[in-house]
C-alpha cells in the first residue's frame, strides 16, 4: 500500500508577516520531505534574519497600536472559540497533512487535531473565568493584581505531532493578548502553514499572528535573540535548550522550555499487569516513539520479570507498522532520515548493551523505502547503557529488573532527565511515597499519559525549565502587577518637615 497524499496542498510554503504571505529574502527556500518514502514534496520558504525582524515588527506594531491586547477577554474569548470549531470542522484533512507530514499513523493524528482544539477552548474559556487575589484591610488598604500582557510571543515547535504543539502554546499566548510569531520544526512545516488561513477565518487581526519557516541555525536564533520579543517558548532537544537558555540570557527573557525526556514505567509485582503491559507497550510506541514522554525505561520488579518481558516483546513483534494514511497501522514512519540514522545508530549500539527480544532494523516489508523501524525490544539492560541513558525519541525500550523499592527508585532517577514518570502497583501508600521520591515533573499513578489541561505541564534536570498547562500557561504570558490603594492616612515618615 502506498501512502495517501492530501488533496489540496499548497504549491509551496510561504512565511505569512502582517497578514499576507511572503516568500524569503532572496527568495530562500528549502525541501520538505514525505518521510514515507523520502521524496521531496514542496518547498518551503528559508527565512532569513531579515524576515524575521520584519515578522517581529509587525507582531510588535499590532500590540502597541491593535485592538489585541485591549479587547475585552469576553472578546478574544469568542474568537479563539471560531479558531476551534474551524479545526474540529476540519479534523479529518488537518489529520491526513499531520500524518502526511510527520510519518504519524492516521489513526491517533486524528487524535492530535481534536487535541488541538481543544487546547483553544480550554483557554478561551480560562481567560474569561480567570481571576486574580485582592486583599484588603479593612478601612485601611486594598490591594489587587492587574494581569497584563507582555508583548511578542516566539513560539519555537518541534516536529513530533507540530499542529497539537504549536496550538498547545498558540492558545494560552493568544489568549492572553500576546502577538506571536511562530517558528515551526523545519522537518515539519505543512501543518504550520495551515494556521494563517484558521486565524483569519477566526477573525484574528492582521499581524497578531505571523509564521516563520526556516532553521533553527537561522531563524530561530534570530527570534531567540530580538531584543523586542521578551518571551520565549521552546519544545525540543535538551542540549538546544541549553543553547537558547544562553543565547536570551543577555536579553533577560522569560523562557519556558519543555525539553527532553527518558521517563520510567515502573511495575510493581502487584500491579495489574494486564493493564501495566497495555500502558507500557502504548508508552513507547505510539507516535512512533517519537515522545518526549515516552515512558521508554521499563522496570520490571524480578518476580514477574521474565513473564512480562516475554509478554512485552510478543506485543511488540505483533505491533503493525504500515504506511501513515493506512488505518490498520499503529507504528508508521519516522519523521526524517537524518533521524531514522540516529534511531538506528541507537538500535546497533544496543545490540551490544542488552538481550534483543524484538525487532532490531527496518521493519519487514519497507527494507528499501521510507523510514521505517521495527518496534524494538532491549531487555537486561544496564542501568550505565547508553539505551538506558540517552534519549532515543523512537519506536525502542530498554527493560530492567530490580528486586526492592529502593533499587527501583535509584533505578528511576538515574538518568540526567526528569519529564515523566510511570508507576504501576497495587499498594497505594507504596504509590504516593514512590512518586513522592522520583525526580520528574509529572508521575501517572496506575495510568497512561491522560494529560489534563489545568495541570502543570514540564520537567525537571535536564527536562527542561519553567511550566505551562493551566494558570500556569497564564502566568508565564502575562506580567503580574501589584496595586495597592491606602483608604486611609498614609502614615508615612515625614522626613524634612523639622522640629516640631
Amino acid at each position: 500500500m502506498t501512502q495517501t497524499k492530501p488533496e489540496g496542498l499548497p504549491e509551496k510554503i510561504q512565511l505569512y508577516i502582517d497578514g499576507e504571505f511572503v516568500d524569503a529574502t532572496g527568495g530562500a527556500t528549502f525541501d520538505v520531505i514525505d518521510p514515507a518514502t523520502n521524496e521531496v514534496y514542496i518547498q518551503a520558504a528559508s527565512a532569513q534574519p531579515e524576515d524575521v525582524d520584519r515578522a517581529v515588527a509587525a507582531a510588535k506594531r499590532a500590540f502597541d497600536e491593535g485592538p489585541w491586547p485591549t479587547m475585552l477577554p469576553r472578546e478574544r474569548s469568542r474568537i479563539l472559540h471560531k479558531v476551534a470549531d474551524i479545526v474540529e470542522s476540519r479534523d479529518d484533512q488537518l489529520a491526513l497533512i499531520e500524518s502526511y507530514d510527520s510519518g504519524l499513523p492516521i489513526t491517533q493524528a486524528k487524535g492530535q487535531a481534536r487535541r488541538a482544539a481543544e487546547n483553544f477552548r480550554f483557554f478561551a474559556d480560562l481567560i474569561v473565568s480567570q481571576h486574580d487575589n485582592v486583599t484588603k484591610v479593612p478601612g485601611r488598604q486594598i490591594n489587587y493584581v492587574n494581569r497584563k500582557p507582555i508583548g511578542v510571543a516566539g513560539l519555537i515547535t518541534p516536529w513530533n505531532v507540530p499542529f497539537m504543539q504549536e496550538s498547545w502554546k498558540l492558545a494560552p499566548a493568544l489568549a492572553t493578548g500576546n502577538t506571536v510569531v511562530l517558528k515551526p520544526a523545519s522537518y515539519t512545516p505543512l501543518s504550520a502553514a495551515l494556521w494563517p488561513e484558521i486565524f483569519a477565518e477566526a477573525g484574528v487581526p492582521e499581524g497578531v499572528f505571523n509564521l516563520i519557516t526556516g532553521s533553527g541555525g537561522v531563524a530561530g536564533d534570530r527570534l531567540v535573540k530580538h531584543p523586542d520579543v521578551p518571551l520565549i517558548s521552546f519544545t525540543g532537544d535538551s542540549s538546544t535548550g541549553a543553547t537558547l537558555s544562553t543565547n536570551a540570557a543577555p536579553f533577560l527573557k522569560g523562557l519556558s522550555l519543555e525539553l527532553g525526556g527518558k521517563s520510567p514505567s515502573v511495575v510493581f509485582a502487584d500491579a495489574d499487569i494486564e493493564e501495566a503491559l497495555d500502558a507500557t507497550v502504548f508508552s513507547v510506541f505510539s507516535l512512533n516513539g517519537e515522545r518526549c514522554t515516552a515512558g521508554s525505561r521499563v522496570l520490571v520488579q524480578r518476580e514477574i520479570y521474565d513473564d512480562f518481558i516475554e509478554r512485552y516483546a510478543e506485543r511488540a513483534r505483533n505491533i503493525v507498522v504500515g504506511v501513515p494514511s493506512d488505518p490498520a497501522t499503529e507504528v508508521g514512519s519516522l519523521v526524517h532520515p537524518t533521524h531514522f540514522d540516529k534511531v538506528m545508530s541507537y538500535i546497533e549500539i544496543g545490540k551490544t548493551e542488552g538481550r534483543l527480544l524484538a525487532g532490531g532494523g527496518r521493519a519487514e516489508g519497507f527494507e528499501n523505502e521510507g523510514n521505517y523501524v521495527a518496534p524494538t525490544v532491549f531487555a537486561d539492560v544496564a542501568p550505565d547503557a547508553r539505551i538506558f541513558q540517552e534519549e532515543i525519541f523512537g519506536p525502542v525500550v530498554a527493560i530492567t529488573p530490580f528486586d526492592t523499592d529502593e533499587e527501583a527508585l535509584e533505578l528511576a532517577n538515574n538518568t540526567k532527565y526528569g519529564l515523566a514518570a510511570y508507576v504501576w502497583t497495587s499498594n497505594l501508600k507504596r504509590a504516593h511515597n514512590f512518586a513522592n521520591g522520583i525526580e520528574s515533573g509529572m508521575v501517572w499513578l496506575n495510568s497512561n499519559n491522560v494529560r489534563d489541561l489545568r495541570t502543570p505541564f514540564g520537567g525537571v534536570k535536564a527536562s527542561g525549565l519553567g511550566r505551562e498547562g493551566g494558570y500556569r500557561s497564564v502566568d508565564f504570558y502575562t506580567t503580574s502587577q501589584s496595586i495597592q490603594i491606602t483608604l486611609n492616612e498614609a502614615h508615612s515618615p515625614r522626613f524634612g518637615a523639622g522640629k516640631k
